[in-house]
């Protein structure tokens, strides 16, 4: 058996939920550090987390010996020369969304992962919810027919107390509203299961919060296979819900409401006839669930890198879902649909902020 991979986890917000995903699989992983420049955080996870040893910066954390992982869990302005240094330092590393700010960063850190020992897996943990499991189980087998029609809803709340941080609520920090930050997951659903974007038209505004980045949206798109997607993201939702309906040739599939766990049980299949019913109970009988969430992602990580296969969440899917957001902002702001794929050519490559 593999040896454990030992990890330290930098930015205690959406990190304390690392550090807990990763005990959970003590036969995988084991938390040796914890690093934030809030010494409360810190003091917080080593009491409570049982986690031993705690570091003030990112450079503290690197200058440990036997570290195989990092799990970057801060603002997004600091996520590319994070990674950077990371893989600088021959370790793994695991980054939360948004990866980083443009098209040109992810391309720069797939050069920077080639020449690199360690790999690097960006966070998309909805892909493992055990209900968008077996839908993606369903159209590999064929069972789902052609896609038609795709609705994929993010209805949250934020407010004063969430845009209390200063990063937040800011296009040169967090590089992003609800487009970005917030409805990323429930939008890589969408390409995760019938794959890329062809053609993108899209609406923002800022109606909810006094910030500079938006926070409600609208999209129309149309998927490469042909089927059509609406996407509508919003953080003035006083019920919060998330909501994925796929309409398929033979089976119209559904997540339930949960707001922070639409991948997860229950979805509902309903087929189209009694044939196609039956066809879903046999293709879903020889479904074998795994771990959900960040607990199903590291998991697999942790499987990947000891057999040296391809990791779960890879740059390309990050760089996937950037060109999605990269040409949701371009036609909000143009007023223009947005044709994908997206290249070093495209005005927005280096960077989908508004001009000034």
């Amino acid at each position: 058996m593999s040896r454990k991979l030992r990890v330290g986890v930098v930015g205690l917000g959406i990190g304390r939920a690392h550090v807990w995903s990763y005990q959970q699989l003590p036969e995988q992983f084991e938390v040796v550090a914890a690093c934030d420049t809030d010494a409360d955080k810190t003091a917080h996870v080593l009491e409570h987390q049982n986690v031993s040893r705690a570091c003030a910066d990112l450079d503290e954390l690197l200058a440990i010996d036997d570290l195989d992982v990092v799990s970057l869990c801060t603002p997004p302005h600091l996520h590319l020369e994070q990674c950077r240094a990371v893989l600088a330092s021959g370790r793994h590393v695991v980054c939360e969304k948004p990866l980083v700010g443009s098209l040109a960063d992810v391309d720069a850190l797939v050069e920077a992962e080639r020449a690199a020992a360690g790999r690097l897996m960006p966070i998309f943990q909805y892909r493992f919810g055990q209900g968008i499991q077996k839908l993606r189980h369903l159209v590999a087998s064929g069972v789902a027919g052609r896609a038609y029609l795709t609705t994929v809803e993010t209805a949250w709340s934020r407010g004063d107390d969430y845009y209390a941080a200063p990063w937040r609520g800011r296009w040169d920090t967090e590089r992003g509203g609800v487009l970005l930050s917030h409805a990323t997951h429930a939008h890589d659903l969408l390409e995760f299961v019938l794959g890329p974007v062809a053609s993108v038209f899209a609406r923002t505004t800022t109606r909810v919060n006094p910030i500079e980045t938006e926070d409600c949206a609208t999209a129309t798109v149309e998927m490469a296979d042909g089927s059509l997607a609406t996407l509508s993201a919003t953080l003035g939702s006083h019920v919060e819900i998330s909501r994925l309906r796929f309409c398929f040739e033979n089976v119209t599939a559904e997540s339930s409401l949960a707001p922070y766990a639409p991948s997860s049980e229950p979805w509902t299949f309903t087929p189209r006839d009694e044939a196609a019913g039956r066809a879903i109970d046999e293709a879903l009988a020889g479904f074998e669930p795994g771990p959900e969430a960040y607990v199903g992602q590291f998991a697999r990580f942790a499987d990947a890198l000891a057999a040296g296969h391809e990791l779960p969440v890879t740059l390309a899917s990050a760089r996937e879902s950037l060109e999605l957001v990269t040409a949701l902002y371009h036609s909000s702001q143009t007023g223009e649909p947005v044709r994908l794929p997206l290249g070093a050519d495209h005005p927005a490559y280096r960077s989908w902020l508004p001009k000034p």
